[in-house]
């Protein structure tokens, strides 16, 4: 395969606008930053608000002595102490409001990689949907490049992966985090334990494809070792061993998915509240919370495929749509619902920016007092959190949208194939053995030898030479890649694009479930 091609082009096309043009046009700071967005945030009071109802301390004589002291030496009377004082916790205070503003932003934490990782996948997708486009177009000579784009997904999703990791790291911080620690433990192990009995399910019930995965995986490995080291083995990988590490980064990603989906539920409970009798601005907030939903009944054969794709209904000679058609809009359906709750995610911050107002009106209901400190702290504090909340909201989104662009193209689907059959579509060199049909690919080729040595100067010397071994390393390249082949990956990244919107809606149904019965007890 060539390395520079179009395909080239377009990767340092939209490297150089990345590195020259992100800086100044930015689709994370337009998110939160636009009058698309309008988010408002909260200001606490200062402390000359706050001193208003502040009680009078009473003094002893200790202490009046010691301020007509300060007095007459000329000071302001101020004692160091007094920058912090208590304040009644039913007072009324008005909170100001501000636009959110870039200044604001980049003191936030976690700012600039939320900024990297939205502005990163907004070029890295551009790049795949050019790509794509002249894949299509020009398919024969696409054939004979390396597709590039699909480093930038790939790098999107190594992204995305370490920074949730990153945020699930700041609940292991601390000896104060016990319960946050707990609850990400606890769920990463029901998560495992489900992941067990789903790996369980037959493939007519739920469309995993990892039978036919392994099946694959198994007779290509086997063929290689067999023609290139010489073992005989019906399979280098036992099929138990496997799902169990499967199983374990089910576990993974559904507690890296735990906090994100509390976050989301008590962010979409928030925004119902506030839409109040706007029944138009409800229908699309919970369209958007059972999207995830709808998607992973897509993998249900008996829900959804059986139905399209196999069932007669009458009047009718053949079913609704054949499988890739099924299989596009399918793609189809995750990428606009990645999309839908990108939009309303303003709504959802601005729900979250409100609890700040919310923890003053609780606070008021309580007796007793409160430092000053403590009191701005309450208010302040929800901003201060407002680029890991969205990074919660986002990173589960990108990771889906980017596991899909790899399903598709490693698993050998299409965009084209709503309006007619398409044949799948798959990277040359990926086909199985049985798909390809070619046992003599795997032949070792004779490099000619003289006088039974081969020197470094006899290789540069003989063009014949150096061409055979160019093209028995290609050749071994080729059939490394023929052990990795469509079915592998369409098995491996479906389930994946499959556990990934489960957990998805899972960890956000869990936290309104929760949110319902607190908010009723």
């Amino acid at each position: 395969m060539a390395v520079l091609g179009i395909q080239f082009v377009i990767t340092m096309m939209m490297a150089t606008v990345l590195s020259r043009v992100g800086p100044h046009l930015s689709l994370a700071r337009w998110l939160l930053c636009s009058k698309f967005a309008g988010l408002v945030r909260y200001l606490h009071p200062s402390d000359d608000e706050l001193r208003v109802f502040a009680p009078v301390p009473k003094l002893d004589k200790k202490d009046k002595k010691k301020q007509r002291n300060q007095e007459k030496n000329g000071s302001n009377g101020a004692n160091p102490s007094s920058a912090t004082f208590n304040v009644p916790r039913n007072i009324e205070v008005q909170l100001e409001t501000a636009a959110v503003d870039l200044g604001d932003l980049v003191q936030l934490r976690y700012y600039t990689e939320y900024q990297w990782l939205v502005d990163f996948s907004c070029y890295s997708m551009i790049t795949y949907m050019l790509s794509e486009v002249y894949i299509y177009m020009l398919p024969d000579k696409a054939t004979s490049e390396v597709n590039l784009s699909l480093v930038w997904v790939v790098l999107v999703i190594g992204f995305t992966y370490k920074l949730l990791l990153s945020l699930n790291g700041l609940y292991f911080e601390g000896e104060e985090a016990g319960g946050e620690r707990s609850l990400v433990l606890v769920m990463g192990g029901a998560y495992l334990l489900f992941a067990m009995l789903v790996l369980l399910v037959d493939e007519s019930t739920l469309e995993t494809g990892l039978d036919e995965a392994y099946k694959s995986f198994n007779n290509s490995a086997a063929a290689f070792l067999e023609n290139n080291a010489g073992l005989d083995s019906s399979g280098p990988a036992s099929k138990l061993v496997l799902m169990f590490f499967i199983a374990l980064w089910c576990g993974l990603i559904g507690a890296l998915f735990t906090f994100p989906g509390l976050r989301v539920a008590r962010m979409h409970w928030d925004v119902l509240r506030y839409s109040g009798d706007n029944a138009r601005s409800t229908v699309l907030y919970h369209i958007g919370f059972i999207a995830p939903l709808i998607l992973t009944t897509l993998w249900v054969k008996p829900l959804t495929r059986d139905p399209l794709t196999v069932r007669l209904y009458k009047g009718m000679s053949e079913p609704l749509m054949t499988g890739a058609q099924f299989e596009t809009v399918r793609l189809y359906l995750l990428a606009l619902t990645v999309f839908f709750k990108l939009i309303i995610m303003p709504r959802y911050l601005q729900a979250y920016l409100n609890l700040a107002y919310d923890k003053v009106q609780e606070l008021r209901q309580e007796a007793g007092k409160i430092s000053n400190v403590d009191y701005q702290r309450r208010v302040i504090r929800v901003f201060y959190y407002l680029c890991v909340v969205t990074l919660q909201y986002t990173a589960p989104m990108i990771l889906i949208l980017y596991l899909s662009f790899l399903y598709k193209t490693l698993g050998g689907g299409s965009w084209a194939a709503v309006g007619g059959e398409a044949v799948l579509v798959a990277e040359e060199g990926t086909c199985g053995l049985e798909e390809c049909g070619e046992v003599d690919e795997f032949k070792e080729i004779d490099v000619p030898v003289q006088g039974g040595d081969i020197g470094i100067g006899d290789i540069i010397n003989q063009e014949e030479t150096v061409e055979a071994i160019t093209e028995q390393f290609s050749l071994a390249w080729a059939t490394l890649k023929n052990v990795f082949t469509v079915e592998v990956f369409r098995g491996l990244l479906g389930f994946s694009t499959w556990w990934c919107c489960f957990v998805w809606f899972s960890s956000a149904a869990i936290g309104i479930g929760y949110q319902s019965y607190f908010s009723n007890v």
